[in-house]
């Protein structure tokens, strides 16, 4: 049987004629960084320092024991960065040049000092180019060259940082008579069996031995001869359970194994996970272009998606658990499909595995991004090896949905000027359109591929129009507001983006004794975009005065911003379905800490925009729209059941009183969008008014005023000043005496956040959503426990853990971990290079446009003789100025209210004017802490309130984002990492909008 020895002890790297103990896995960086040679490259400006390292030779050297026992043994690196020489005791076994293989040695008999000499991926970069001639790219940097994760010489979102090591494990494989060479999974569905054909290349120390493969799934047990070194096993499973994308099914994974055997006796063994699944790529021609529907197992996707890079500018640092982590947050908040982007990696095992188990579709970039690259050789030939080995190696996963070939080099090839300029050189459209699809094609014929993003599906389109195939749109951020997102409907919107900070204990740890302003050295360090700061300014003026002199001010406001132009596309493009199908936000993740498009920043944080988008990749969404020059409704169902009940309409002002209200029917099918025009005495005039829309179902959404008294509770009364919630009316209570009461106004009682749309050609509004438990009559229960309701009383659960109903109760759940939760934000969106946005400076995220959204909250209103209310609402989004009112609208959902019932709700708020404009009261509200919870009661509008919860503690985190609370509504936060609640502490870390000043 093979055996397999990890090498992973021993290890030294020679640093200026000296020995640094060494850890493989890992790179020249991380061992420099550990042995103090080194200080970190995410603080400060280290980064600048440590240039030379990227440009020096390395060795690393450990020995290698004499082996017997076996015909053969074979050394194996699974991944070499990037270009080496491999020497054993003295003499050379071989030279590698792609980051992207593995690589086997035969050393059977062999052993002494196993060095690998590492060559400056700068020099084999600069004599490649010497070679081939000059290419044009996005950036100075010589990534094109040579077949390494392009974005170890940064980019617009990451450090300079240029590795080198053995980045992925090594080991020796001892074998005898023959091992299993490769294994190519089929897997497929056919009249409902579960088919995996695979198909199997053995390598032979005995010719003459013969040799059969035994295959198991599902039960099922097949065995087959192996012709020379090949053979193929089929296996059909009856009833094999189909693998769904989350929110559409289960994720049945079935154990296959392969064994080699020769007489009975087993050789080799291999093993996976399989899942069985349809998938398809429709890009059919219809009235509006040419689509790009993902269909899996019959089911046509809107795909609610994220692009993912490198969650660490040095890749072997990324552990299963940290993959694990970071694409469990995804699915949080609602995504279902993943593009690893093409200037990274083909990632590891780890990062398929969690995305097999948790419903999380895959969209694969082969390694190409924002550059032309040659196609002569030494490239041409690592490039087609490399396709070869990945795509083999991730067939068996049924996440992996979709094969792309590039980010934006055909789109760069003909806007960017590089036609131009390369006069007739190769530049990559050979591996696009020849290469890579004929691998695919000839190896995994069960997927589909594109030849790039964005790709209009034949150069007889423009590679980046909207109307046929995916589009990425960058105008917006580069140079447009958010709102402009709403001028158009492509058919799969692949990148699009806004940037922010990150979280304030970010920034305070990458850069210490920094005192924070915008422009401070460090934050500019930190901020790598071209003309970053810059975009960000105009981006908040269209919306906002400018906080000059007040960091915390311009931190809040950036979040906020981001959070409303993310909201404003995805809100407008959800509402097209199915002409558009699919939204996929430029990005999930940081690589370091950096302002940037992330949602969670370089230290995990979730940013006010991770948040919005568990609102707005909910199953159901609200939103404001315009429709030929009239508001509608648009009711998003993308659930598998339908949705109907009652639209709650009510025309309001920001001082709180309803100027009109009516109730309208809705239905929206499943997988459907439905739209229900808004009577025009609904329709508000003027920056004073807003409109409030509830979709109940079921019945609607009960209504009526309520206070509720909390016992328990340490609370503080403020208003919102400043930046944070400064000292409002009412007093300090203290720890454990009953909090300041609230009033509901006679409306529901709970909203989310609102958004601000920017100025733009059309009217339209964003939604946000959020889940509630209900509330009924009496007293609230304290906040951070349990169910907190009694059998036979009206009560509110407390906030923070569980849902706080029981039988014969009218209760309220609290916020927190029950059910009761998210909301929209205001959010705003970017734009890229492209077609005239800064050719050949910078990859496309640099342009602005966008449109509000807002948080939905767990807010209960208090409870009074009769009144159920308690229900909860999302985030209303601002209008933009301009030529129509261009807004975002809050959306929540509701459960549970009066007598027990509980109906599904969601809100979506409209304002018309941009926040500038709007008279704000002085915001004024109460906040009461208990153990994992903060509670505010707002006794005014309070707009995009925001804990953020890390100025509490660096381990601090809060469970929601932005949220809008009308007058007499309550949003409890849940917070963890928070040790010792203390309501000033909580007052001082709460923002909200203030008036114009």
């Amino acid at each position: 049987m093979l055996q397999a020895t990890p090498l992973t002890e021993g290890w030294i790297l020679r640093h200026e004629g000296g020995e640094l103990p060494a850890v493989v896995p890992g790179c020249v960086h991380t061992d420099l960084l550990a042995a103090g040679a080194i200080p970190d490259p995410f603080l400060g400006r280290n980064e600048t320092d440590l240039a030379w390292v990227g440009r020096r030779d390395w060795t690393y050297e450990t020995e290698l024991p004499p082996v017997d026992g076996h015909e053969q043994t074979d050394l194996v690196f699974d991944g070499l960065d990037t270009v080496a020489e491999i020497h054993l005791d003295g003499r050379l076994l071989g030279r590698t040049r792609n980051m992207h293989r593995s690589y086997r040695f035969d050393v059977t008999g062999m052993s002494g000092r196993l060095a690998v000499r590492f060559v400056s991926a700068y020099a084999e970069a600069e004599a490649v180019r010497g070679k081939l001639g000059e290419r044009p790219a996005a950036y100075a940097e010589p990534y094109q060259y040579l077949r390494k994760m392009a974005c170890s010489f940064g980019w617009d979102w990451g450090p300079t940082l240029v590795t080198a090591g053995i980045w992925r494990p090594v080991r020796l494989e001892r074998w005898s008579t023959a091992r299993i060479a490769r294994v190519r999974p089929l897997v497929t569905v056919e009249r409902g069996v579960g088919v995996v054909e695979l198909a199997v290349d053995v390598e032979r120390a005995r010719v003459e031995a013969p040799l059969t493969v035994e295959a198991t799934v599902g039960g099922e047990r097949v065995r087959a001869s192996v012709d020379g070194t090949q053979g193929v096993v089929r296996l059909e499973v009856p009833g094999a359970r189909l693998w769904w994308p989350r929110g559409y099914g289960e994720q049945p994974l079935y154990d296959l194994e392969l064994t080699l055997l020769h007489e009975g006796r087993p050789l080799d063994v291999w093993r996976r996970r399989v899942g069985f699944r349809s998938v398809e790529l429709d890009r059919s021609a219809d009235a509006h272009g040419s689509g790009f529907t993902l269909v899996v197992n019959g089911e046509r996707l809107f795909a609610r998606g994220v692009n993912w890079i490198p969650d660490d500018v040095f890749p072997s640092r990324i552990t299963r658990e940290r993959y694990r982590e970071r694409l469990g947050q995804a699915a949080e908040a609602g995504v279902d499909l993943v593009r690893v982007w093409g200037g990274g990696i083909y990632e590891s095992e780890d990062f398929y595995d969690a995305c097999d188990e948790l419903g999380l579709l895959v969209w694969q970039d082969f390694p190409f991004a924002c550059a032309a690259y040659p196609e002569e050789q030494p490239l041409r030939g690592e490039v087609e090896a490399e396709a070869r080995e990945n795509v083999v190696r991730l067939m068996p996963h049924p996440s992996l949905v979709l094969w792309n070939g590039n980010n934006e080099n055909l789109w760069g090839f003909r806007d960017w000027g590089w036609e131009a300029r390369l006069a007739g050189d190769s530049w990559g459209e050979g591996y696009y359109l020849g290469v890579l699809p004929r691998v695919v094609a000839e190896l995994d014929p069960t997927r589909p591929y594109t030849a790039g993003s964005p790709w209009s599906g034949s150069w007889e389109h423009h590679p980046n129009d909207p109307a046929h195939g995916t589009h990425h749109s960058w105008e917006v951020w580069n140079r447009e507001d958010y709102a402009e997102y709403r001028g158009e409907v492509p058919r799969f919107v692949a990148e699009f983006g806004w940037q922010a900070p990150p979280a304030y204990a970010t920034l305070a740890r990458a850069l210490p004794g920094e005192v924070l302003a915008a422009d401070s050295p460090g934050m500019l360090h930190h901020q790598k975009a071209d003309d970053g700061n810059g975009k960000l300014r105009r981006g908040l003026e269209r919306h906002f005065a400018f906080p000059e002199g007040d960091f915390d001010r311009w931190h809040y406001l950036m979040q906020v911003n981001q959070a409303r132009a993310v909201a404003a596309g995805i809100e407008h493009w959800r509402s097209h379905w199915p002409v558009c199908a699919g939204t996929v936000v430029w990005q999930l993740n940081d690589c370091w800490p950096v302002t940037s498009w992330a949602a969670i920043d370089g230290d995990g944080r979730e940013k006010p925009l991770y948040h919005e988008l568990r609102r707005l990749y909910a199953d159901r969404l609200l939103t404001v729209q315009t429709r030929e020059q009239k508001l509608v409704l648009a009711a998003v169902n993308q659930a598998g059941e339908p949705w109907a009940g009652v639209l709650r309409l009510r025309r309001m002002s920001v001082d709180g009183e309803m100027t009109a209200e009516a109730e309208l029917n809705f239905h929206a099918a499943r997988r459907t969008v439905t739209e229900v025009t808004v009577p025009p005495e609904l329709v508000p005039v003027g920056p004073k008014e807003f409109l409030v829309a509830d979709a109940g179902g079921d019945g609607g959404v009960d209504r009526g005023a309520a206070v509720g008294a909390d016992t328990g509770w340490s609370s503080a009364a403020g208003t919102g000043r400043g930046g944070n919630a400064g000292r409002g009316r009412g007093s300090d209570a203290g720890a454990g005496e009953d909090a300041a009461t609230s009033a509901a106004h006679g409306s529901d009682a709970e909203t989310g956040p609102g958004a601000e749309a920017g100025r733009g050609r059309s009217s339209e509004a964003g939604t946000g959503a959020s889940q509630d438990a209900g509330t009924g009559a009496g007293a609230t229960a304290g906040a951070g426990h349990g169910s907190g309701t009694r059998a036979g009383t009206d009560t509110t659960a407390g906030a923070g853990h569980g849902s706080g109903t029981e039988a014969g109760t009218d209760t309220t759940a609290g916020a927190g971990h029950g059910s009761g939760t998210k909301a929209g934000t205001d959010t705003t969106a970017g734009a890229g290079h492209g077609s005239g946005t800064e050719a050949g400076a910078g990859p496309a995220r640099d342009a602005s446009m966008g449109m509000g959204m807002g948080t939905g909250v767990d807010t209960a209103a208090g409870t009074g003789p009769g009144a159920g209310a308690g229900t909860k609402v999302g985030a209303a989004p601002e209008a933009g100025t301009g030529h129509g009112s261009e807004t975002g609208a809050g959306a929540s959902q509701d459960a549970g209210v009066g007598t027990g019932t509980r109906p599904d709700g969601v809100r979506a708020l409209y304002f018309p004017s941009a926040d500038r404009e709007i008279p704000y009261p002085r915001p004024e509200f109460d906040v009461a802490v208990a153990p994992g919870a903060v509670t505010v009661t707002a006794h005014t509008l309070v707009r995009d309130l925001l804990l953020q919860a890390d100025r509490l503690d660096p381990a601090a985190r809060a469970d929601r984002g932005l949220v809008t609370l009308l007058p007499g509504e309550r949003v409890t936060i849940g917070v963890s990492g928070w040790e010792t609640p203390d309501p000033d502490a909580a007052r001082s870390a709460l923002y909200c909008l203030e008036p114009s000043r």
